[in-house]
């Protein structure tokens, strides 16, 4: 059929309800934050039910090859938003606040010249308040719920956001502590700008905050009931009755639509936000309980996770389902991605697109070639850059460069999806093709600009309940309360300790640069900065984890202390340890002691038979939760 035929026939399908009804559809996208790939039970899930978003899919179209547009919270967003790929977006780090720029275009302001009510709700992700890229400023005629990253970490905090403006919830007090859930006022703003705008085309946008943080759900919460005697450690529950919550409140929403009349003038879209993070790893369950990026049936694992791009750092689940307009059942192997969501919903609604995207509009997948007036163009490739990570695949090729000025890996997807065989060596001529492009696609960020980060700051305070500067101080690993640091102190008895002033790490195995949990961290005497060998950037290495502290001058020492991480979480907090002594750096004996330390915030001791040296290694060899890494709150050394 002749190209303008098609045409024609495709913008009569898109705008025959229109016509009837004088209005172009309405466009309802939710995003769960950090949803697995095979999280979802319409993938075959053993662990968690989703019953309305499995009806969805059934009804609809589902994506086995949709990507995120990062493998972390901001710069996916930016992604979805703008169009761009990470190597075009403004937001490119996963700091919480930094913003777009002033003049970049999203697909709410590109929605509001076309006369649509536009509302946002959850976490936004692309600019702290007072900054340009707040989204009263990109098009949003609402936004509720948190701007920044930090402040979306608690679900009971004292308040919330609209339009840059504080929203108290009642009975916070930060946490996991307060009365009032922030997710439920969240999503009931999303059920309120529906109602209230039933009459005009709109675009709901919902990047929702469950799963992701931590994992709090109100035991009163149905879902809950689902899930709290399963055989699984209660954050794992929590986390599985949270997606499910989420799939009630998805059912609600469709259930809405209905009631209004508005289900065939509804495109409704589903995904998560960037790849799983393989949570509540254990030996049983290496890719953590709920396997996010492991095939239910087959095994068959995706590599990597979120953080990091390989495949499962990017994978997300993604449904579309539009009644009239989307033919049910169907699953597509089509290679796209989020910057394919500005212009598939510019091409849904009629609206003009900006010029500078990254993104082809995916609406002859959805609703079919002859419907859409055209064929679905393909990308020439798929690109991706987060901290010193780059990743470009075209077709079932593709390249990863881990480490910024490292080696390029290659993988041959059509034989091996889990990236395990680098095959560059064997295809020098295909990676130099992809290491090409992807040099092309690469220009550097811009970030927008605060004209004052106080209340940016005041938000990121928030999570933890007291916003004052008198109730909180900074430290090198972030912003903590008072009454946190006098507890943990209180933790960190020095008598007999030898003082560290001089001390200096003479070697360190691993230490996560990327948020500041230096090695240095646990010989600097404040409890609350804490050494963490490396979780981001790359795969994490493995025990044994190796610290050598230089006292400064030969000391006889007779016991090791070491203090545990004082916030919330547990990772690399020490089980299984060992300690030698030397006066050389590079060579030491055998061990002077080994034991294996508790899980507990209080300190704990090593004593061995008194030995003199000026270097002393420590050696982490296994950790409580039988993870891959090591972290310190505090080393000390009792001795002369």
């Amino acid at each position: 059929m002749h190209r303008a035929v098609l045409a024609c026939l495709g913008l009569l399908f898109l705008v025959s309800s229109a016509t009837a009804e004088t209005r172009p559809p309405n466009v309802v996208y939710m995003m769960a934050d950090e949803l697995g790939y095979y999280e979802v039970s319409y993938m075959g899930n053993p662990n968690i039910r989703t019953p309305n978003l499995d009806r969805m899919a059934a009804a609809g179209i589902r994506f086995n090859n949709l990507f995120a547009g990062s493998s972390v919270c901001a710069p996916t967003r930016c992604s979805f938003l703008t169009g761009k790929h990470s190597g075009h977006t403004s937001v490119r780090v996963n700091g919480g606040g930094t913003p777009l720029r002033a003049e970049e275009e999203t697909i709410a302001s590109m929605l509001k010249r076309k006369g649509y009510a536009t509302g946002g709700f959850g976490k936004w992700g692309c600019g702290g308040r007072d900054s340009t890229g707040v989204p009263e400023r990109h098009g949003f005629d609402v936004f509720l719920g948190y701007y920044d990253q930090v402040h979306a970490h608690s679900f009971y905090p004292p308040y919330i956001l609209r339009n840059s403006e504080e929203v108290p919830l009642a009975g916070n007090r930060g946490l996991s502590d307060g009365e009032t859930y922030s997710h439920y006022v969240i999503f009931e703003g999303a059920v309120d700008f529906i109602r209230q705008h039933k009459d005009k085309p709109f675009f709901c946008y919902l990047p929702v905050t469950p799963p992701h943080g931590a994992f709090d759900i109100p035991d009163s919460d149905p879902a809950w009931a689902m899930y709290q005697d399963k055989p699984w450690p209660e954050p794992a529950r929590r986390y599985a009755a949270m997606v499910t919550m989420i799939d009630r409140q998805l059912g609600d929403l469709l259930e809405l639509l209905k009631e209004l009349g508005l289900a065939e003038q509804t495109l409704v879209m589903f995904s998560g936000d960037n790849g799983g993070a393989d949570y509540f790893a254990s030996p049983e369950y290496p890719r953590g309980i709920h396997g996010a990026n492991k095939h239910p049936q087959t095994g068959v694992e995706y590599r990597g996770r979120k953080g990091n791009l390989y495949e499962g750092g990017l994978r997300i689940p993604f449904v579309a389902y539009w009644p009239g307009k989307i033919a049910p059942g169907q699953v597509s192997d089509h290679l796209c991605y989020f910057p394919d969501m500005l212009p598939t919903i510019a091409e849904v609604t009629g609206s003009t697109p900006p010029a500078d995207i990254d993104g082809i509009s995916i609406l002859p997948t959805l609703v079919g070639q002859q419907a859409a007036g055209h064929p679905q163009k393909q990308h020439e490739y798929l690109y991706w850059e987060i901290g010193s990570w780059t990743a470009i695949r075209q077709g079932d090729w593709r390249a990863v460069q881990p480490k910024t000025g490292g080696d390029w890996e290659l993988y041959d997807l059509s034989t091996d999806p889990s990236e395990s065989n680098d095959v560059s060596a064997q295809h020098p001529h295909v990676l130099a093709k992809l290491k090409a492009l992807a040099a092309a696609a690469h220009q550097p960020a811009v970030e927008g600009t605060f004209t004052t980060t106080e209340r940016h700051e005041r938000d990121r305070r928030a999570k933890y309940g007291k916003h004052d500067d008198t109730s909180i101080e900074a430290t090198p690993s972030g912003v903590r309360k008072k009454e946190q640091t006098n507890q943990a102190a209180h933790r960190w008895p020095t008598e007999g300790v030898l003082a560290s002033k001089n001390w200096k790490i003479a070697r360190v195995s691993s230490e996560n640069v990327g948020n500041a949990k230096f090695a240095a961290n646990a010989i600097d005497g404040n409890p609350l900065t804490v050494w963490h060998t490396r979780f981001s950037g790359s795969e994490p290495e493995k025990h044994p984890h190796e610290l050598v502290i230089d006292l400064g001058a030969s000391h006889r020492v007779r016991a090791l202390r070491y203090l545990a991480r004082q916030d919330n979480g547990w990772n690399g907090t020490i089980r299984d340890i060992e300690v030698a002594v030397s006066d050389d750096p590079d060579a030491f004996g055998e061990p002077v002691a080994k034991t294996a330390f508790t899980k507990t915030r209080e300190p704990q001791e090593i004593a061995f038979e008194p030995t003199t040296g000026r270097y002393v290694r420590i050696r982490a060899l296994s950790e409580v939760n039988a993870g891959p890494w090591a972290s310190a709150a505090e080393l000390g050394l009792v001795g002369e």
